[in-house]
């Protein structure tokens, strides 16, 4: 049977980028998502755009996997970096996903009955191994230069309210511990695990929560650059995962 591998965007750009890298590529609109299917390296791959915010996230990850289910979830986007050694274009590997502004133990009342969540190790592994490759270096080591790409197994916590300003950041490092923050993750990863499917959920920084939203839409943070990278990384796990490696 065919394996099929859900990817989720947090920008329309990066599936847009998807859709021209599979093969048979069919759109339909389906419960408010416009949702991409087609074939790619002998998989079916299946993408959307969720939407900003914890509940958008888990409608698409949910819906995803109720119609077409996929063996695994993959889901990237854009954070705001919390960790003092992350630049911008840095990448961030969730390894451990952590709300921010929830009740954690209440929702541990219900499956999966946990308070934080995490990407599949394999799926860890892979996304390392890829940027590797690439040419990025592990920020843990702190051995890269100024201008070097890295990227961080780390920790990304997730809220319903965008984070800017030293207050908004300092609360959030405080709550979570993490690298980054963004608004979608740990709601990927809790559905990936209340259907026990496997997860990856990755992240660029953007910004270093100095900024309003309003200013970083309009800044010097190329999208379309990002989404071309973002999603060709997406597709080099993909590889990875279909073909063991990134023939």
């Amino acid at each position: 049977m065919m394996k099929t591998i859900a990817i989720i965007g947090a920008l329309e750009k990066e599936v847009r980028e998807v859709a021209s890298a599979v093969d048979g590529a069919v759109t339909t609109q389906e419960a408010g998502l416009t949702v991409l299917a087609g074939t790619y390296h002998g998989a079916r791959l299946v993408a959307t755009t969720a939407g900003m915010g914890t509940v958008n996230a888990a409608a698409a990850a949910q819906h995803l996997i109720s119609t077409y289910h996929p063996e695994a979830l993959i889901f990237s986007g854009i954070a705001g970096g919390l960790n003092p050694v992350l630049h911008i274009g840095d990448i961030v590997i969730g390894e451990r996903l952590r709300y921010l502004d929830t009740d954690t133990a209440l929702l541990a009342e219900s499956a999966p009955g946990l308070e934080e969540y995490t990407s599949t190790p394999a799926l860890v592994d892979a996304a390392e191994a890829l940027l590797t490759s690439r040419g990025y270096c592990n920020a843990a080591e702190q051995t890269a230069g100024p201008d070097s790409l890295q990227y961080l197994r780390g920790i990304i916590a997730t809220g319903d309210r965008f984070v800017a300003g030293a207050e908004m950041r300092e609360r959030a490092i405080e709550a979570t511990h993490a690298d980054c923050v963004e608004m979608e993750g740990a709601a990927i990863a809790h559905i990936a695990a209340k259907n026990g499917i496997d997860c990856l959920v990755m992240r660029a920084i953007s910004d270093n929560c100095d900024e309003a939203y309003d200013a970083l839409c309009t800044r010097e943070f190329d999208l379309e650059e990002y989404a071309q990278r973002a999603s060709n990384i997406t597709l080099g796990i993909v590889r990875r995962v279909i073909c063991g490696n990134e023939a």
